[in-house]
């Protein structure tokens, strides 16, 4: 490995534990909804509230942080972001009650869509072109590695807390699990805080603040000496031709040329999560429990699922730049299609319902997933917009993927209950359907090919 790709690899690697605190965070409540239920006696709407008002304030946190990396940089947003994260966490562990613990869960959110926005914009802003799919693949990386970390810990918890063994009971896991699920994020997020310190300001928002003997050297890092050079006078070039459009603005995304870039991104967004990914991971115990299984073998398969999760983004990361965005993206939304009229079949049998089938459906469901619409909507929300218009495209992109999982993980638990899961699956494969062929018809493939050059095939005036 060269240094120059050593120091890539270290750096994307940094900015993308952002992604983990993400996954992390908005995952660790599927172990903690069944036991907070209970205890604050919650309906379904409220403990649709516990789970999605992490989603809720990530719009405002989504809407915010493009424009503020913008005005302060891509690295100090995520610094605060981290903080964010290690308050959320604190909070949550000693809510006294359900509002305390949806404030808490909010203050999580806004750290979910600054990393969410800013973390990949950072990478994309970074790496070469011929890798950038696979740099971009590492947020999406550590947000499975964070969902699995996350499922894992919820287990080991509950396991532990059951044990009755003299450390345990010290700590109280058996009385206070959920809170233990909950306050354990602290410690990755002041992590994440101290290594942000170590990587650089991105090189072409340091350009467009004329910053450019510091963009110099940081591509040099990345590029060499000998391409740092080309690289620069790229981003110069385009900045300088933004510039005469005046400042970006909200205004800006409905102009013409931005059309197809932002039907693309919106579409993509919406798609990602009104095909149920969160449903299932944040509410993966619940799932399994119904399909007739015991509360520790259901957060074991919980667990499993986190696990697929990873391995198959593992795979996409190797796949993106290879095969390209498109081709993933079919054969992934297929997959999910077919994943999720397995389970409306087989959930629509009642009590007969088999254990195993379920399983299969849930696990192929999070394999297809997590080949397509999982790392590839983020690689593509980094590719797709101008420079100018980047940091409030990318905000308002998020933003409808994030007001969609909001919507999808606060009625999930009265579709379960006034519809059944028959229903409720049938509708995500539907709208996976619709979303395939939408898809297919308007997305064009984006690997290998700079910013810069997508920027003049995607932006038409």
């Amino acid at each position: 490995m060269s240094p120059s790709v050593r120091y890539m690899t270290t750096t994307a690697l940094i900015v993308a534990l952002g992604g983990f605190l993400m996954g992390f965070d908005a995952s660790v409540i599927s172990g903690v909804v069944r036991f907070v239920e209970a205890e604050f006696a919650l309906g379904p709407l409220q403990l649709g509230w516990v789970v999605s008002s992490l989603s809720l304030t990530a719009t405002l946190g989504m809407l915010a942080s493009g424009p503020l990396s913008d005005r302060l940089g891509r690295r100090p947003v995520l610094q605060i972001a981290a903080v964010l994260f290690a308050v959320s966490a604190v909070a949550s562990a000693v809510a006294p009650d359900y509002v305390t613990l949806v404030i808490a869960r909010m203050i999580g959110g806004l750290g979910v869509g600054a990393a969410l926005i800013v973390a990949p914009m950072y990478i994309a802003e970074m790496a070469p072109p011929v890798s950038r799919g696979r740099f971009v693949s590492f947020n999406q990386l550590n947000i499975v590695v964070g969902i699995s970390a996350a499922f894992f810990s919820n287990y080991l918890i509950l396991t532990f807390g059951e044990s009755g063994g003299v450390w345990s009971q010290a700590l109280r896991l058996g009385e206070w699990n959920w809170r233990w699920m909950l306050g354990i994020e602290t410690l990755p997020a002041v992590a994440y805080l101290l290594a942000l310190s170590l990587v650089p300001e991105s090189p072409r928002w340091l350009a467009m603040r004329g910053r450019d003997a510091e963009a110099m050297e940081v591509l040099s890092r990345v590029a060499g000496a000998g391409g740092a050079g080309g690289v620069l006078r790229e981003v110069k070039d385009s900045i300088a031709a933004e510039a005469k459009l005046g400042r970006a603005s909200w205004r800006v995304l409905l102009h013409p040329s931005l059309r197809l870039v932002m039907s693309i991104g919106i579409a993509v967004g919406i798609l990602q999560q009104i095909t149920g990914i969160n449903a299932v991971f944040f509410y993966a115990p619940m799932i399994f429990e119904q399909s007739g299984i015991g509360t520790n073998a259901a957060f074991m398969q919980a667990a499993l699922v986190g696990l697929v999760n990873l391995v198959f983004t593992v795979v996409a990361m190797g796949m993106i730049d290879r095969f390209g965005r498109r081709p993933l993206l079919g054969f992934g939304l297929s997959g999910i299609a077919a994943c999720m009229l397995l389970l409306a079949w087989g959930f629509s049998a009642g009590e007969g319902v088999n254990p195993r089938l379920i399983l299969f459906g849930i696990l192929g469901f999070v394999a297809s997933f997590a080949v397509s619409l999982g790392p590839v909507m983020w690689v593509l929300f980094s590719e797709l917009f101008p420079n100018r218009v980047r940091g409030v495209a990318i905000s308002f992109v998020g933003l409808t993927n994030s007001a969609t999982a909001f919507l999808v993980t606060l009625i999930f638990p009265w579709q379960l209950q006034s519809l059944g899961n028959a229903t409720t699956f049938l509708l995500y494969g539907l709208f996976a359907v619709a979303g395939l062929a939408i898809i297919m018809r308007i997305l064009p493939e984006t690997k290998g090919r700079s910013l810069e050059e997508l920027e003049s095939v995607l932006v038409r005036s």
